[in-house]
């Protein structure tokens, strides 16, 4: 394809920066932010649309409003994925007490984001404790097991591709986050218990299905460990979002982890564009072409949405523009901040919703777009 730049009619004279009056932005892009692209200046914005038929639209679900299944004992690790594709599962469970068996799964990574709680996690690698906005990756294959001090609700991410960290590039290695506030496991061999005649149970995940593998001691038994594979702990508030006074950049600068046909970006509090008083403070209209976006929010006050709260999340499937709501753009114009913390997921295949989350869903949140008084 052409990577001439063509410039047509009336435009903008940079992306984001002193949008021609009555005129509204769309970024159309491939490849989510990385590909080729066009703005697109239109009359109308992209969003205002008066009726949808067919099943392709924005969807919003009240995940506070999943029930937690926190009598069965496999509650924490064998929960049905909310959202899924061949690539990876998004599920929301709870954990309110500690499961009799350990768990591994060998289908995939995991990454959970913890929404509320808090407690422990024991792995082969030792023991981590966690806390509302932890992400920690576990590894395929990791046997580990989850030790809520408080009822304990987050978002599981299963890949079966590994789950990385990504190139900061141009950036440095210390964008985003340094290295050094990445959390392991400490052993802690006292923990371990005596053989005392009990038989132990590991719950293998394996092609979706269960096995239970037992053994006659203590399956966390490790004494000792080295090398570059391991659970890695990151606390949101150890990140440091990048921003540009004067323009807005892309939700790609704000990624997490990478995996091979997603990834993970955090939306942490920052300063708008507050040096330029023709740069676009909210996020721009775009078509997202090549990937269907998620976003969970896990607390504060959120931007570009009106009727979002924490512990919800939405779906905007790609082939439909998204972007600011009406009333988001308003509140803007006075803004100098953000005051949220959310997790996106973009996905490069077709997300599907679990038929169970039919309860959950915001049957309007498409209208949402149209204008209010």
């Amino acid at each position: 394809m052409s990577h001439i730049l063509f410039c047509k009619g009336k435009v903008a004279k940079q992306a984001h920066v002193g949008i021609p009056d009555g005129l509204h932005e769309e970024e159309f892009g491939r490849d989510g932010f990385y590909g080729e692209y066009a703005h697109l200046y239109r009359t109308s914005p992209p969003v205002a649309w008066s009726r949808i038929t067919g099943a392709l639209r924005p969807r919003a679900f009240d995940f506070n409003k999943v029930s937690p299944d926190v009598d069965r004992d496999d509650c924490a690790y064998l929960h049905p994925a909310c959202l899924y594709n061949d690539d990876l599962r998004i599920s929301y469970p709870t954990c309110a007490t500690a499961a009799s068996y350990f768990y591994r799964n060998a289908d995939g990574d995991e990454l959970l984001f913890v929404h509320e709680g808090e407690g422990k996690f024991e792995t082969d690698f030792g023991a981590l404790s966690y806390r509302a906005g932890d992400y920690t990756i576990i590894p395929k294959g990791t046997v580990y097991r989850i030790l809520p001090a408080t009822a304990t609700r987050y978002l599981c991410i299963e890949s079966r591709e590994p789950i990385r960290f990504p190139d900061r590039g141009l950036l440095g290695q210390q964008a985003l986050y340094d290295p050094a506030v990445l959390r392991v496991p400490e052993l802690q061999p006292q923990t371990v218990p005596q053989n005392n005649n009990q038989e132990y149970e590991i719950r293998v995940k394996h092609d979706g299905r269960i096995s239970s593998i037992f053994y006659p001691h203590y399956p966390l038994n490790v004494v000792g460990w080295r090398g570059t594979l391991t659970v890695w702990q990151l606390h949101v508030e150890d990140i440091r979002p990048v921003s540009c006074d004067r323009v807005h950049l892309p939700p790609s600068v704000h990624t997490t982890f990478v995996s091979k046909n997603f990834i993970v970006c955090t939306f942490a509090p920052r300063p708008l564009e507050n040096g330029d008083p023709e740069a676009l403070k909210v996020p721009f209209y775009h078509s997202n072409i090549d990937y269907d976006e998620v976003i969970f929010y896990h607390r504060g006050n959120f931007f570009s949405r009106t009727g979002i709260s924490a512990g919800m999340l939405t779906l905007h499937p790609r082939g439909i523009q998204h972007g600011p709501q009406p009333r988001a753009i308003a509140r803007s114009r006075d803004a100098t901040a953000t005051n949220e913390t959310a997790v996106m997921v973009d996905c490069r295949h077709t997300l599907h919703a679990n038929s169970g989350l039919e309860h959950t869903e915001l049957k309007q949140y498409w209208q949402s777009w149209q204008q209010q008084e």
